[in-house]
């Protein structure tokens, strides 16, 4: 599988790519379960738990801060592609937007189809992290967790819920799909967190 579809990382890249992985060539889809499609006139995401409850419409989402964004992203599956180009909407400006309950330290995404991931509020609200709707300048396709998905650079991807439509506040951790079932808790690429010890 080197060499065909992976790389090595160059020397002068070397520096950007986490312990164990490889650069690949194309863009992998790795999805447990089927591919969520979602129209647009029907699609939501509700914030509730320790927030006021809310939810955005497609065009509430649209009406945001558009940004483009350029981040590295990290497969847990040990494959990693530089320099993604992104368009979304800044979680911080999103959450500028929520009502939330001061004792909340902890959030669950919530998407189409069932999946769950979680994080700590401080890993969801850092500047870098994003909502993405479309990838080199084409519309995120569903495959790829379009219409919306999160994305939290400095995280394995699996840690961004792709179709996501949920986001649930909460004042303690709770465990998502893959943390569940033997991932970590966190997911630092650096630290190579893949699975819980």
């Amino acid at each position: 599988m080197i060499g065909r579809f992976f790389n090595k990382p160059a020397t002068e890249q070397s520096d950007r790519v986490p312990p164990g992985q490889h650069l690949t060539k194309g863009f992998p889809v790795l999805t447990y379960g089927p591919t969520q499609e979602i129209n647009l006139d029907n699609w939501e995401l509700r914030v509730w738990g320790l927030a006021a409850p809310k939810t955005f419409t497609w065009e509430d989402m649209m009406a945001l801060p558009q940004q483009e964004f350029t981040e590295d992203f990290h497969c847990v599956t040990r494959w990693s592609k530089l320099d993604v180009k992104w368009t979304g909407i800044r979680i911080a400006d999103f959450m500028a937007q929520v009502d939330l309950n001061p004792r909340a330290t902890h959030v669950m995404q919530h998407c189409y189809g069932g999946y769950t991931t979680n994080l700590t509020l401080a890993e969801l609200v850092r500047d870098e992290n994003f909502f993405a709707y479309q990838v080199f300048g084409e519309p995120l396709a569903p495959e790829h967790g379009g219409p919306l998905r999160v994305i939290v650079p400095h995280l394995y991807a699996w840690k961004g819920g792709k179709w996501i439509n949920g986001l649930e506040f909460l004042d303690r951790e709770e465990l998502g799909f893959w943390e569940r079932n033997g991932y970590h808790r966190r997911g630092d690429p650096w630290s190579e967190e893949r699975y819980s010890g």
